[in-house]
């Protein structure tokens, strides 16, 4: 289902079918695929600035902050252990980015998604444990830690 496509030490970056991210309606899919954006690794780079958002924004003839939604939910899923599966959920959850999801605390986060679960499915069951939270923090630190040494920071 996804395949890996970029990847940091001992991190392997996934890259869903457009079609894999949560939300997306098949006319918004077609759409997205008119646009030559047919996985999540293409959306996050024609939508890396606020112009490119825009400009896909009126493509489609839609609201900006939907292309920045899917954009989030791409980037969010492309972490292995987030991926298509809880990338709309930690967007619910307020959680608008791969580095600040790598500064938040797993049990807040957990906190938070359990909330949206039980508000919207009225299941707890379906929460993933907190184990599996920190796990998605790790690999979010993880890609921020790659990405500021392959800029020359720390």
């Amino acid at each position: 289902m996804a395949s890996p496509s970029n990847s940091t030490p001992s991190l392997k970056l996934l890259d869903w079918p457009i079609e894999q991210l949560p939300g997306l309606s098949r006319e918004n899919q077609q759409n997205l695929h008119h646009c030559g954006i047919a996985t999540t690794q293409t959306l996050i780079r024609k939508t890396r600035t606020d112009r490119q958002q825009q400009q896909i924004a009126n493509q489609l003839k839609i609201a900006v902050r939907d292309v920045q939604k899917w954009g989030i939910m791409a980037q969010l899923a492309c972490l292995p252990s987030v991926g298509s599966r809880y990338c709309g959920l930690l967007l619910h959850a307020g959680v608008s980015s791969i580095a600040q999801l790598a500064t938040l605390p797993a049990a807040r986060v957990h906190q938070q998604v359990l909330r949206i679960q039980v508000a919207t499915m009225q299941r707890r069951d379906l929460c993933p444990p907190v184990d599996e939270v920190a796990r998605w923090i790790q690999e979010a630190r993880m890609l921020v830690n790659a990405q500021q040494k392959a800029r020359g920071e720390r």
